[in-house]
């Protein structure tokens, strides 16, 4: 018989993440692609659980878990989650900003330099053999100075994205729900939704997902932007709405996007939006290098202990449930 907290982990780790969990828990495993029937009877007598936002906690998730504490994402999006659910049960919600930041910047400045130099144009031109064969290659690409980026959600990530793109020679707008930045934050321009959409070249979009945000880029929003203007969002799927982007993409209102996260993942094989030429879309990987991922685990882990120890975890949701 032992004392000590029990822990459910529903995600892979490393044996040195799962041998910190053993020293202060008892801790049972359940695979990741478990059905949730399975998950379910899991949660009934677990103290705190590691997991990823591929599932959802709600009312059925946390009427499973009596006697649940803590939450703990492998992530920084936590929208499966319903947090104010989480909050009236006594259960915190921990996840994991700034070990991505860069990873998230870095993928973003990227996408803005293909759809500026048009890349994914070329480097398949190469490739089929248009080059070799001198055919005709494709339009010229634009420079990025003196160009408007416009950042909606001016959070770490769109901070970091700011400065890095000042550097390079970009002007830049910023929009968020609060219209003053932290004092650490990049000096940049504010700018209403609308007035930033329709002066920006590139927006990029780095705000959180809830109820006010999705579809916060729809079809008035894309009209508003410039014909000559691109797209990128590498925050989540549903800010945007995906068939208006579809349309707008089809008819040249703007000229393009950049896409790591669509409304629905995995997306269905025949949607219309991957068969246009003027978008680039990759499957989720913002954080796909090994050492960020490996640095979300850990940071996961250290909530997880820190919470079922009595402790402040380091990044929590909704900390108020701590008291």
């Amino acid at each position: 018989m032992t004392n000590k907290p029990k822990v459910l982990t529903h995600v892979p780790i490393e044996d040195d993440l799962m041998e910190s969990i053993c020293e202060v828990a008892e801790v049972d495993q359940l695979i990741i692609t478990a059905p949730r029937s399975e998950l379910l009877v899991a949660l009934k007598d677990v103290d705190g659980i590691l997991l990823t936002p591929r599932v959802r906690a709600d009312t059925e998730f946390f009427d499973a878990a009596p006697k649940l504490k803590v939450i703990s994402t492998t992530s920084v999006g936590y929208d499966p989650f319903d947090i104010p659910e989480a909050t009236k049960h006594g259960v915190v919600v921990c996840n994991t900003p700034g070990v991505l930041t860069a990873a998230v910047a870095n993928l973003t400045i990227a996408s803005i330099f293909s759809l500026a130099l048009r890349l994914f144009e070329y480097e398949p031109y190469v490739r089929s053999g248009g080059w070799s064969k001198r055919e005709k290659a494709p339009p010229l690409g634009t420079d990025i100075q003196g160009k408007i980026l416009g950042v909606i959600g001016f959070g770490r990530i769109g901070q970091e994205v700011t400065q890095r793109m000042q550097a390079l020679g970009m002007r830049t707008l910023w929009h968020d729900v609060f219209d003053v930045p932290h004092s650490s934050a990049p000096e940049s321009e504010y700018r209403s939704l609308n007035e930033l959409l329709a002066d920006a070249d590139f927006v990029s979009l780095h705000t959180n997902l809830d109820a006010s945000s999705r579809h916060m880029i729809g079809e008035a929003e894309l009209n508003l932007m410039k014909p000559t203007a691109y797209l990128i969002n590498t925050a989540r799927g549903p800010l945007v709405d995906q068939v208006a982007l579809t349309k707008a993409l089809q008819s040249n209102q703007i000229a393009g996007a950049a896409l790591d996260v669509l409304e629905k993942e995995p997306p269905v094989e025949d949607d219309p939006i991957f068969t246009l030429p003027n978008i680039i879309c990759f499957p989720h990987i913002g954080t796909a290098t090994k050492e960020t991922r490996r640095a979300m685990r850990e940071l996961a882990v250290k909530n997880l202990i820190a919470v079922i120890t009595g402790k402040k975890p380091l990044a929590s949701v909704n900390p108020e449930v701590l008291g």
